[in-house]
Parts: structure tokens; C-alpha cells; sequence
């Protein structure tokens, strides 16, 4: 199979803030790493810098193609979307001298420029579409734009959704605001984010730790991120320590307001000795920070991909998550982990604190979460998921073109 995927933007990422982003772009290149291993597999992404190659073997049967389309540097979503007839159009002439069994939009301008560059090519199209977040209702003077903006992008997901042969959702959530949205029921297929099970596990090295409980909170630093609910929360646990990941980079801490927010909360708590905030770290020291800590805290008001918490199940670490988005379908509460509703600090530290207080009960959790992880969300499997939509797109496609 003939396998093209196509990105708006730069992918791939060697530091963690676990911004969905950045968890979206990891598992994109992850899950073509695995599709290759049997499959031919393109990426297509738009060049986002001039010193990088325009092409590159990422792995067996792995091709990221890097395709001029506005100026080669970062651009936010909405940055790229002028610059959609460029992608589009350089994707058409590609196409057009070898066409593809089946492509993979990922992305708002992704998928338009796959919708518009297999124009008259009846190839199969699947679409994962971004989530759309619950945004702070902003100040009276913004109001009009932001939901006009808000409105827009729904029209948009509705319209790729109608157009596309699936979508992909990444979790059970995520498909019912698809429904929700106008996506046809029927074009929705919920695939998850997936993990790498060797690197995340339960045996190997771990961060340097003193004798201090160790809380670990992985994720932005913002109110919506969780962290400020789990400093609040640790003023309820006595001896605890909190080390938050994520967010600028640690040159940058002094200048970030969240983390001045943050420590001025840690102080007004007492708790500020025992509060460490590494910002972001490299993509390779992820899995030992993870194995240092007791608890792992993943307190997002909506999460996303539900990264963090996969990562912790899987190294056998157990993980207190906000009840929302991926969370829902993949800790299974009081088995794999436990829930607390967003923004709860006096829930979330009477939970850790009986948690610390019963290594039997973080054993049985740890052991539980992990099987769950390598069971269901290998990249194996992910890719097997994927596989089989794909594979039922193009026999529709096929029964299509013959009545």
C-alpha cells in the first residue's frame, strides 16, 4: 500500500512540553515509522526552515517530504492557512506522477490542502481533525472575533468531516463533539494516541531523587494545564515534594508569567520548597522523570491526547487524571489510575495523600495500568487500527467507482 501523509507543518520534536501538539506531531511520525515497516509511507509537511533538506528517509519505508508553501519558518495553524493553494498545489504536481492508495490529513490546512491537491484522483481520503478546545470566554472587546473564529472552525470541521471517506477521533470524547459538530456518525472511527511501549515501561533508569514522596506534574503552566491545581494540592500533603515539567524553556523560566503565577501561589501555599519547576526537558529524559515519581498528576481541564497519563500507566507509575477527553477512555478509574474532576486541589491531595500512604494499592495500579498501555495503545496496534480504516476507505472507494 501506497500510504501519504500529510501534515501542515514541521513535525517531530527532541524537547516535551506535552502540549497536544507536540504529542499529535510525535505520534504522527511514530505511527509512519510503523505503517512503514510493511507499507510505503510519504510525509508531506510544509518547510518550515531553509536549512532543512527538502527530503529525507525517516525510517524503512519512511519518506518525509518538506514542500514550499509560504515563508520556511514555524507558523501557527491559522498562519498556514493562507498559504493552502501553495501546499495544495505542490502536492498535485506529486500526486499526479504517482498517485498514493490512500492519504492521511492531519490538521485543519493539512486537510484542505490533501482535499484540494487529490482533486479529479478518487483517492481515498481520512481525516484526523485538531481538537477543538474549551476556550476561556474572553474579555467583551475580543468576544466578536473569538467566537466568530470559533464558529468558523466549526463550519470548516464540518465540511472536511462531510467530504472526508473517514475521521479519525482520538477518543470517544473527541467523537461525540464531532457528532455534536455535523460529522456524519457513520465517517467517525475513534483511533487514540498511541505510545512507545519500549521506552516507556516499567523497568529502567530513573531521575535522581531525594527522600521526599515525589509528585510529577507533566504539561503546560497555565491555569488550564493543571500545574496551579497541583501546587494548591500539595499544601494537603505534608513531606510531598511537586516537580512540574513543561512549558518555556528553562532559560526562559524567570522571564514566563505562568511560572511567576505559579511560584507566587507556591509561596502563598507555604509549599514553595517543595516545589521544583523544570520547564521543558529533553524528549529522552521523559521516561526517568516518570519512573522517579510516586504519583504522576495529569490535571488538564481537557485533555486532549491524554499523553501523560498513558506515559505514567505504562512505567508502572500511577497517575491521578482530570476526568476529561482522553483521560475518560483510557484510565479506567480506581483499576489503571484514578479521576478527579478538573480544578479540584483538596480532591486531587486527598487522593495522593492515600495513595502515598498505600504502596499496595500504587502496586496494584501501577501493574494494572501498565498491561492496559501495552495492550491496547502500542504503536502495534495504533498502526493495525489505522491500517484496517484504510483499508476499508479504498474498498469503498472501489465499490463507489463501480455503481
Amino acid at each position: 500500500m501506497n500510504i501519504a501523509i500529510v501534515a501542515s507543518d514541521a513535525i517531530g520534536s527532541e524537547t516535551i512540553d506535552n502540549s497536544d501538539l507536540s504529542a499529535q506531531r510525535a505520534h504522527l511520525v511514530a505511527v509512519a515509522r510503523e505503517l512503514g515497516r510493511t507499507h510505503r509511507v510519504t510525509v508531506y509537511a510544509r518547510l518550515d526552515s531553509p536549512d532543512r533538506r527538502h527530503k529525507t528517509r525517516l525510517a524503512q519505508g519512511v519518506t518525509l517530504e518538506l514542500l514550499p508553501a509560504g515563508p520556511p519558518e514555524t507558523l501557527a495553524e491559522d498562519g498556514v492557512l493562507p498559504y493552502v493553494k501553495d501546499l495544495s498545489a505542490e502536492l498535485t504536481s506529486r500526486w499526479h506522477a504517482e498517485r498514493p492508495d490512500v492519504i492521511h490529513a492531519h490538521s485543519w490546512a493539512g486537510g484542505l490542502a490533501a482535499v484540494a491537491g487529490a482533486d479529479g484522483l478518487d483517492i481515498p481520503i481520512i481525516q484526523t481533525l485538531p481538537r477543538l478546545r474549551r476556550q476561556a470566554r474572553p474579555r467583551p472587546a475580543r468576544r466578536g472575533k473569538a467566537e466568530h473564529d470559533a464558529a468558523a472552525r466549526v463550519r470548516l470541521a464540518r465540511a472536511i468531516g462531510r467530504t472526508a471517506s473517514a475521521v479519525i477521533a482520538g477518543c470517544g470524547d473527541e467523537a461525540a463533539a464531532l457528532i455534536r459538530m455535523g460529522v456524519p456518525r457513520g465517517n467517525i472511527t475513534v483511533v487514540p494516541c498511541g505510545l512507545d511501549i519500549e521506552r516507556f515501561r516499567r523497568t529502567g533508569p530513573a531521575a535522581q531523587r531525594g527522600k521526599r514522596p515525589r509528585l510529577l506534574h507533566v504539561g503546560g503552566l497555565s491555569l488550564e494545564s493543571g500545574a496551579p491545581t497541583a501546587v494548591r494540592a500539595l499544601e494537603g500533603i505534608p513531606d510531598a515534594e511537586l516537580v512540574l515539567v513543561g512549558g518555556p524553556e528553562p532559560s526562559a523560566l524567570e522571564n514566563d508569567p505562568d511560572v511567576h503565577r505559579l511560584r507566587m501561589l507556591a509561596k502563598e501555599s507555604g509549599v514553595e520548597d517543595r516545589v521544583s519547576v523544570l520547564g521543558q526537558v529533553p524528549a529522552a529524559n521523559v521516561p526517568k522523570l516518570v519512573r522517579s515519581a510516586d504519583v504522576v498528576l495529569s490535571l488538564p481541564d481537557d485533555a486532549g491526547a491524554g499523553v501523560v497519563a498513558l506515559q505514567a500507566m505504562a512505567c508502572g507509575v500511577p497517575v491521578i487524571a482530570s476526568a476529561a477527553g482522553a483521560h475518560l477512555d483510557s484510565v479506567l478509574d480506581g483499576v489503571t489510575g484514578l479521576l478527579v474532576p478538573p480544578r479540584r486541589p483538596a480532591l486531587t491531595s486527598r487522593l495522593a495523600r492515600e495513595l502515598l500512604a498505600d504502596p499496595t494499592k500504587r502496586s496494584a495500579l501501577g501493574f494494572a495500568g501498565a498491561d492496559r498501555v501495552r495492550s491496547r495503545y502500542s504503536y502495534e496496534r495504533i498502526g493495525q487500527e489505522l491500517l484496517r480504516v484504510y483499508e476499508e476507505a479504498m474498498e469503498g472507494s472501489r465499490v463507489a467507482a463501480l455503481v
